[in-house]
């Protein structure tokens, strides 16, 4: 495969930074409206949820799939591969773990509580699958949180290096 000469490289890296400022700050935003959630009050909890399904949906879920994309253009076009640095690997695996997490558990929450808040309106809120959901969606979110944090960690540190004989 072709790579990508040292002009695009710095487009891409640009590209890569954007996304990820996007997905992790949606992320971020999603949290703080989760924690600020009064769970007691049916109209802030709609809006609530409404406002979050609006960040997953334009902001977070952009910012993935752009990221994903910019990952695997550096793998395939880039002299960086998928595993030819340890940190590399680490950091893609991660991130699909964290995206598998994110589709399958915290979107999936998400939608089931905004259609219990839109079917049953205040019932919803003593529901114990919407309060169970509610909280196991929140769990996820923090281990995204984390997992992103250190992914930056290891980006900036590069450990695993080989050594230099």
């Amino acid at each position: 495969m072709k790579e990508i000469g040292p002009k695009r490289m710095k487009w891409l890296k640009i590209i890569h930074v954007f996304l990820v400022v996007l997905f992790f700050g949606g992320i971020l935003s999603s949290l703080a409206l989760n924690l600020h959630l009064d769970l007691t009050k049916y109209d802030e909890s709609y809006q609530g949820y409404k406002n979050i399904v609006i960040i997953s949906d334009n902001i977070v879920r952009w910012g993935a799939i752009g990221t994903l994309l910019i990952g695997l253009t550096y793998g395939f076009f880039t002299n960086w591969g998928f595993f030819k640095h340890r940190w590399v690997g680490v950091k893609f695996i991660l991130y699909i773990i964290q995206t598998i997490v994110g589709i399958f558990v915290i979107d999936r929450l998400m939608v089931a509580n905004m259609e219990l808040l839109e079917t049953q309106k205040e019932l919803a809120l003593n529901n114990p699958v919407f309060i169970q959901n509610h909280e196991i969606r929140q769990f996820a979110v923090y281990f995204q949180v984390a997992v992103t944090i250190f992914i930056f960690i290891i980006s900036y540190l590069k450990p695993w290096k080989k050594k230099k004989q």
